[in-house]
């Protein structure tokens, strides 16, 4: 996976589960009050959230916690790594759970935001051809955009800056 798509799951993901708790409270505009998402929302919702990338990230996290603690104790205790690494590995399987209860929350999340129809339809979409196309093609577009957009960005700031500067200076003030 690109390291754009790779941020843009990673972005998601976090978005995902940062705000899981606010939208937990909401409820789909298509859905009643109080009711859950269809198992087939939530089997399309699935899909789509394989489809980009965000159950591949989210499976990701616990290794890469893992790791990181590894080298974070290890730095500062060497001697205990073969010990550390076999409690991390005894361990991972319970972190690996969450890891997927987390997944389920998301389906669920995104299951609860849409309809099942239109669930149906974004998995259908990046199921088809196209929506093969489209997810190849967007890292691709995402990295060259953003190549495009921080020059842009960097000289719209400088800009902005000699703007009111200038602007300013009429006033009688300088910055």
């Amino acid at each position: 996976m690109s390291v754009v798509r790779t941020a843009k799951a990673l972005f998601l993901c976090a978005a995902l589960l940062t705000g899981a708790g606010a939208f937990a409270a909401e409820t789909s505009p298509s859905a009643t009050p109080g009711s859950s998402p269809s198992q087939a929302a939530v089997a399309a919702a699935d899909a789509i959230l394989g489809d980009i990338g965000v159950k591949q990230q989210i499976a990701l996290i616990v290794p890469g916690m893992l790791t990181q603690l590894e080298r974070t104790v290890t730095s500062t205790r060497p001697e205990i790594k073969d010990s550390l690494r076999e409690t991390l590995r005894s361990i991972q399987p319970d972190f690996d759970k969450s890891a997927q209860q987390m997944y389920s929350q998301a389906a669920a999340l995104l299951a609860s935001q849409m309809s099942e129809k239109e669930l149906e339809d974004v998995a259908a979409f990046f199921g088809s051809a196209a929506g093969k196309k489209y997810l190849a093609a967007e890292p691709v577009f995402l990295q060259k955009f953003a190549a495009l957009a921080g020059p842009w960005r960097e000289q719209m700031s400088a800009d902005m800056m000699t703007r009111a500067r200038a602007e300013m200076k009429k006033k009688g003030i300088e910055f």
